[in-house]
């Protein structure tokens, strides 16, 4: 089991980037409250299927309450900020680095939050991992255009509070109970929100394609089960601002699958952010040497 799970992070980083193409495909075909509130819905029906078949505990009233908010946040806040502010004009390259901060909020929040010790050499790697992650998206933004707005950069900033936010609200209080019913209140908290977006702020236009279809499929399945549950496993098991430095690696890896699937180039300074945010996130996650004393860890 010890070797399977050394292989989670990796393959969250890699389901995870996959989402910004998934949603390529998907938002010229739909408004993103809709698309998301149809999103969750059936991802929370998939795992309720999925808790029936397996014979999964049902969550305690509080587990259910407190999944929910982390599910507020993490999908409805976090997803429904990004999603509106590209759809209102926001360039994808500064929505991207903007969610770049999220691993250092996330720190500052686990230390406030949960109690655990950032050591200096965990912050260096943070602040190597960011500047990874603005010389791989630096050459992404181009002209800012009107979409730069102070509502679109505020959809922007409140998503990544939301995230950071979502996370450790989900470690604190709601890490000990069934991961598959946990999840599904979690979508049963992001759709609501979603669903009351997009009855108050859009006019529910959906275009169905093969585009469409491929791409709801591949976001319910890979990211909304697949991607979340690897989440889900690293925050019961992990430190959060480790766990959220691997959010660094995103925009790299989406890169590099943007480069294979749409032919977008990538030049010698953002293969060179790569590997300096690589190396921000292996400072980061650094292990404490056994033959030292540690720090007190995080409540759990």
């Amino acid at each position: 089991m010890h070797s399977i799970k050394r292989f989670i992070p990796a393959s969250f980083v890699v389901l995870w980037a996959t989402g910004f193409i998934g949603a390529r495909y998907a938002m010229p075909w739909a408004e993103p409250f809709t698309f998301l509130a149809t999103r969750f819905v059936l991802a929370a029906v998939l795992l309720a299927a999925l808790m029936a078949a397996l014979g999964s505990r049902r969550a305690t009233r509080a587990e259910a309450l407190h999944a929910t908010g982390a599910g507020i946040l993490m999908h409805g806040v976090y997803l429904g900020g990004v999603f509106w502010a590209i759809h209102r004009g926001m360039p994808a390259g500064l929505s991207a680095l903007i969610v770049g901060l999220q691993p250092l909020i996330t720190a500052v929040m686990a230390g406030r939050f949960l109690g655990e010790a950032i050591l200096p050499r965990h912050w260096a790697g943070l602040g190597i991992g960011l500047v990874g992650v603005v010389i791989v998206l630096w050459p992404k933004l181009g002209a800012l255009g009107g979409g730069v707005t102070a509502e679109t950069l505020a959809a922007s900033l409140v998503s990544v509070l939301g995230m950071s936010a979502g996370t450790i609200w989900q470690k604190r209080f709601a890490s000990g109970g069934d991961l598959v019913a946990a999840t599904k209140w979690q979508y049963v908290g992001g759709a609501s929100v979603m669903l009351l977006a997009s009855l108050a702020f859009e006019k529910r236009t959906v275009v169905v394609n093969g585009e469409l279809i491929f791409a709801m499929a591949w976001l319910v399945l890979v990211l909304s089960i697949g991607a979340i549950f690897l989440l889900m496993v690293m925050i019961r098991d992990g430190e959060m601002s480790k766990v959220a430095s691997l959010f660094y690696l995103v925009p790299a890896v989406t890169a590099g699958i943007a480069w294979l699937l749409f032919g977008e180039r990538l030049n010698l300074v953002q293969v060179v952010g790569m590997a300096i945010a690589t190396l921000g996130v292996g400072l980061a996650t650094a292990q404490p040497n056994k033959n030292q004393p540690t720090r007190a860890r995080a409540s759990r």
